[in-house]
């Protein structure tokens, strides 16, 4: 019983542990590469950027791989290669003795960091459809969670030392493949494995999975416009630096109250308000607090006010779940894995974007050479974006969820929620795993 019920668990711990050593380098990462750049914050804010770009790359073209491979080997694998690789990864960057060796530990990085289209899989392989918003609001939390406890342990043991905290970031990651690999079921049934084609898999080619159907589109172009706005968290800690002189200790303090308005968003807020309003409201409603959010932190003149922007921000969380959501209903189960593929596909070439657009939108506005000093432009452009992306909102249609379960083959195993709510239902999934265990 203990064994099955480490399934859905797992995937809550893999995004809490991942989130959690991301979240530990989060502070201490701006001070190390400034040290290398000898303090010019100018030329940190360009490597910033080609960081965060070079990182986007990756995922823009191993994420596809990795998606269409879970529908063929199944999600417990991939899950596994990513805790493993991600856990080496922050090794190479704790010893890096240059920043070039930096600029690999992200290469390595965007390659193996796959773990969150491969779990909202695993949730999706699990989950009824008229329930994956919820569901896909727990990974939410878990980011919360990661992102509460890591900068706060990063921010503590980085202060003096920023490269213990890498070392901390891997014993995480190391943690988590081994509980994965000594208890984790896999998810996806043999029968429903789908056959590893190229076509599927290259980084173009997965994205003709979300053309398959109008609303699908104009989701995955909605979703494209949130995945560059919220890249402007690339120079949170840069901006704060800057404008506030906060150390890595107030930037740790900061992303902790981050990690605590998304978990409790996500987790206590999210099912709740998807229930009452229906996923394409919440889908808009939550872009709505995004874009005033980013206006408050742009119109911050004290750390007080910066600060006082994350809870109007972290509603925006709820939209996320939403859209994964609407964007499950429109594929079959077997496409599970693809269409997550296709998502991280779409969200990397927003993270390609979105470094680069707002790490040197800051550095133009903070250059004295220029005759604008607007170190805020970012937030106001991540605002325009986000209002831009709730007025196409509005226009998405409401999925029926009865009509689509009643489309379901009788051979799709009905499955249930992974807080354990039972249907009554008891078919197999695999490994052993059942529905009513999960």
């Amino acid at each position: 019983m203990k064994s099955r019920q480490a399934a859905v668990i797992f995937v809550f711990v893999t995004v809490v542990l991942d989130m959690l050593a991301l979240g530990l380098i989060a502070p201490v990462l701006p001070k190390l590469v400034l040290s290398f750049l000898n303090n010019d914050m100018k030329r940190a804010a360009d490597w910033n950027g080609f960081f965060l770009t070079v990182f986007a790359a990756m995922q823009f073209f191993f994420s596809p791989v990795i998606g269409v491979l879970s529908d063929r080997i199944g999600r417990r694998p991939v899950l596994l290669l990513s805790s493993l690789g991600l856990g080496l990864d922050y090794v190479v960057m704790a010893l890096a003795p240059t920043i070039g060796w930096l600029f690999l530990g992200r290469i390595i990085s965007g390659i193996t960091a796959s773990s969150i289209p491969t779990a909202m899989a695993y949730i999706a392989d699990v989950t009824p459809r008229e329930k994956r918003a919820g569901a896909f609001g727990m990974i939410g939390a878990a980011f919360g969670i990661g992102f509460t406890l890591g900068p706060v342990i990063g921010g503590f043991v980085g202060n003096t030392n920023p490269r213990m905290a890498f070392w901390v970031a891997s014993g995480f990651s190391l943690a988590n493949w081994l509980y994965g690999f000594l208890f984790v079921p896999e998810s996806l049934p043999r029968d429903q494995r789908t056959e590893f084609t190229w076509r599927r898999a290259n980084p173009v080619g997965s994205l003709v999975l979300l053309r398959s159907h109008p609303d699908l589109w104009k989701l995955a172009t909605i979703q494209f416009l949130a995945y560059v706005s919220h890249e402007i968290f690339a120079i949170w800690a840069l901006y704060a630096i800057y404008r506030f002189a906060w150390d890595p200790w107030s930037i740790a303090k900061s992303l902790f109250v981050v990690g605590v308005c998304t978990a409790v968003i996500s987790w206590g807020l999210t099912g709740r308000i998807v229930a009452w309003l229906g996923e394409r409201r919440t889908l808009y409603i939550g872009q709505f607090f995004g874009a005033l959010g980013m206006m408050i932190a742009g119109l911050a003149r004290n750390g007080a006010m910066y600060v006082a922007s994350i809870p109007v921000i972290s509603m925006w969380n709820i939209s996320f779940p939403a859209a994964q959501g609407i964007m499950t209903h429109h594929v079959s189960e077997r496409e599970q894995g693809e269409l997550q593929g296709a998502i991280s596909s779409l969200r990397s070439i927003a993270f390609v974007i979105g470094p680069f657009l707002f790490s040197f939108t800051f550095a133009w506005f903070i250059d004295p050479k220029h005759s604008f000093h607007v170190p805020a432009a970012g937030y106001y452009l991540a605002a325009a974006l986000l209002f831009t992306a709730m007025l196409m909102a509005t226009r998405i249609k409401q999925p029926d969820f009865a009509a689509a379960k009643s489309a379901i083959p009788s051979h799709v195993p009905d499955v249930v929620p992974p807080e354990g709510v039972t249907s009554g239902n008891v078919a197999p999934l695999s490994d052993g795993l059942r529905r009513d265990d999960v």
